[in-house]
């Protein structure tokens, strides 16, 4: 779950962490009605994604109506494809130095992993290319925490020193926000020294691990929408996994690791994978739905199913493969690989009703469907 700005930084404070007065405002009376309250202010698009300064979606306003001007001129607009209903009315900051602050969950180490760096209030790539040491890294143990002295040594020798307890309180401050709201992401840039040595959260952005919601109900509904396709927000009201991608290949699998295994083993063989699509779960009897929803996708030039049944039945899922290609009866051509609970049951179906073999390994499967999709994209 992705948090735009305005749900993020009040979660900060809650923590702690100070940020500036703000009020979110939908039109461009609002945005004038908030800076006669706030005064010189930065009027912010509120979209779930980076580089709106870039885009033109934030603007300084020195009086209530030049902050309404800005908000007419911001709200309605399209940065990284979302378009902007909402904007932040935010106090203006005496800013005297820009830092960099996040906590991610690092694959390499299993755990959290603070970034600081004295660069802030730049695209992070932009800042390793300018000085490829100047973002620090201090992997955290999740059993100890982290602790006062990894966070001074991460700001040691950057001339911090009249901020110092300051920014080692921010970042003890952040791990605990970290941690209480199960994030995955939790960044802060830029991270301010004010003139008269505050440290201040000028923008926020936040991401919460979707198998933590049940611990997170208080919070999950300020949640940014997911940005879906049309198929995608099918497939998500009859409650199935579904990501279109830009690939030749369909995909249907039960489970989510053998789904991604498949698509991991058609771009080994050469393919590009059309789509995410399990039916694992209590979505394993959907798969007359799920091919319904697939085969909209006109890109899909060869399908492959793949089964592997523990708890579900392989006969069950392969039944509604072969009712809804029976009923749609698609123009592409369909590789079945099948195992686990059910299987015998499931091959017998799939040879009587469709006349199709299915394959004994995976592998000659992927090949099969992938050859199939690159000779009609080619033809």
């Amino acid at each position: 779950m992705n948090f735009e700005e305005h749900a993020a930084k009040p979660l900060l404070k809650k923590y702690g962490i100070a940020v500036p007065e703000s009020v979110l405002a939908t039109s461009a009376g609002e945005a004038t009605a908030a800076a006669k309250k706030i005064g010189p202010c930065a009027v912010k698009a509120q979209v779930p994604t980076g580089k709106r300064g870039k885009a033109g979606g934030i603007k300084l306003a020195s009086t209530p109506d030049e902050a309404g001007s800005h908000a007419a001129n911001i709200i309605g607009m399209t940065i990284g494809g979302w378009p902007v209903e909402k904007i932040l009315v935010e106090a203006q900051t005496n800013i005297a130095r820009e830092l960099y602050l996040a906590i991610v969950n690092d694959n390499a180490t299993k755990g959290p992993m603070v970034l600081f760096s004295h660069m802030g209030g730049m695209d992070v790539e932009e800042a390793a290319e300018e000085d490829p040491n100047a973002m620090r890294k201090a992997p955290v143990s999740i059993t100890t925490g982290l602790t006062a002295d990894i966070a001074r040594d991460l700001i040691k020798g950057l001339d911090l020193e009249a901020v110092e307890d300051q920014l080692v309180e921010t970042m003890l401050s952040l791990y605990q926000a970290f941690r209480g709201l199960d994030a995955e992401l939790l960044e802060i840039n830029p991270l301010v020294i004010t003139g008269d040595n505050k440290i201040i959260a000028l923008d926020c952005k936040l991401t919460v691990d979707d198998s933590a919601s049940y611990r997170q109900e208080e919070i999950t509904p300020q949640a940014a929408p997911e940005k879906l396709t049309e198929l995608e927000k099918k497939a998500a009201a009859e409650g199935l996994k579904y990501i279109e991608l830009g690939g030749s290949v369909g995909v249907i699998a039960n489970g989510a690791g053998l789904t991604m295994t498949t698509m991991d083993v058609i771009a080994f063989y050469g393919g590009e994978p059309a789509n995410f699509l399990e039916v694992g779960g209590e979505a394993y009897t959907k798969a007359k739905t799920a091919l319904s929803i697939l085969l909209e996708n006109p890109n899909i030039k060869s399908l492959l199913v793949n089964f592997c049944g523990a708890f579900a039945r392989t006969d069950v899922m392969a039944e509604g493969v072969v009712n809804a290609w029976q009923e749609l009866k698609p123009d592409i051509p369909v590789f079945f690989t099948i195992h686990g609970t059910g299987e015998d049951e499931a091959i017998a179906l799939v040879k009587e009703r469709l006349g199709i073999e299915p394959f004994e390994l995976m592998d000659d499967a992927v090949k099969a469907a992938v050859a199939a999709a690159n000779e009609r994209v080619n033809a």
